[in-house]
């Protein structure tokens, strides 16, 4: 494999974008072969020794694909200013492992998480638009009315306007109504702002499906690695596999 720009190299194994790769190099948190290195430096992963704040990174380690039942007060990922419980003290591998498809910490649900750069990327970048399916619980009945409007899409607070989506009703309780809610995009706190916006309070919030994975009967905190099958299906699903 020919060398590559380091900050390539990182955001290939998870470590973020680019940009945000490259502000680890000008930290000098990056070393390759135990030398600090410069912006604009190359490695090859596959012979080339790098590490981030001393951990190494291994183009060869084993890929992990994990499903996790994020249950609610668990942050999607690790917050050093606001130390709190995130999901990386549920799935305790000693892989880097980052998640794809965050959840707020009011939510809970399916969070994919793995090592495997380009299938992370994939599902996460907006421009691919893959499905991600909700359970939501709104504390009022919605009228018909409501339910279009949130189908062909809503103008939030800050003039975006929110995509198609698929919403139906799945079942009444006294308290309120489960919705059935399918989106292919994945603004910050899109669903509480969206039924805030048109009059429907949104009480709990729970992710049942990315693309082709679902949360089956993953209790609360459970975690399993994915099936061949499922790696497979998925990855045929985001278009990484013909």
């Amino acid at each position: 494999m020919a060398k590559e720009r380091v900050q390539k190299i990182l955001a290939a194994a998870g470590y973020g974008s680019r940009r945000a790769c490259e502000k680890f190099i000008e930290a000098g948190r990056i070393k390759v072969n135990g030398k600090t290195i410069h912006l604009g430096d190359k490695a090859d992963p596959n012979v080339d020794e790098i590490r981030v704040d001393n951990r190494i990174i291994e183009s060869a380690q084993r890929k992990i694909y994990v499903a996790l039942n994020k249950p609610r007060g668990y942050l999607s990922n690790i917050d050093e200013q606001h130390p709190r419980p995130s999901v990386h003290d549920l799935v305790d591998l000693p892989e880097h492992i980052f998640t794809v498809g965050r959840l707020d910490m009011d939510s809970e649900g399916l969070i994919l998480m793995t090592n495997d750069g380009v299938l992370a990327n994939r599902l996460s970048h907006p421009r691919y638009q893959h499905e991600k399916e909700y359970e939501v619980f709104v504390v009022s009945e919605p009228d018909e009315e409501q339910l279009e409007i949130w189908r062909r899409g809503v103008v939030l607070e800050d003039g975006y306007r929110t995509q198609s989506a698929q919403v139906d009703v799945l079942s009444k309780e006294k308290k309120g109504v489960w919705l059935r809610v399918v989106l292919r995009e994945g603004k910050k706190r899109q669903i509480r702002n969206v039924g805030s916006r048109i009059g429907l309070p949104v009480s709990k919030i729970k992710r049942m499906r990315i693309g082709t994975l679902q949360l089956g009967n993953l209790k609360p905190g459970e975690w399993r690695f994915l099936s061949g099958k499922e790696i497979q299906v998925l990855k045929k699903y985001a278009g990484i596999l013909s």
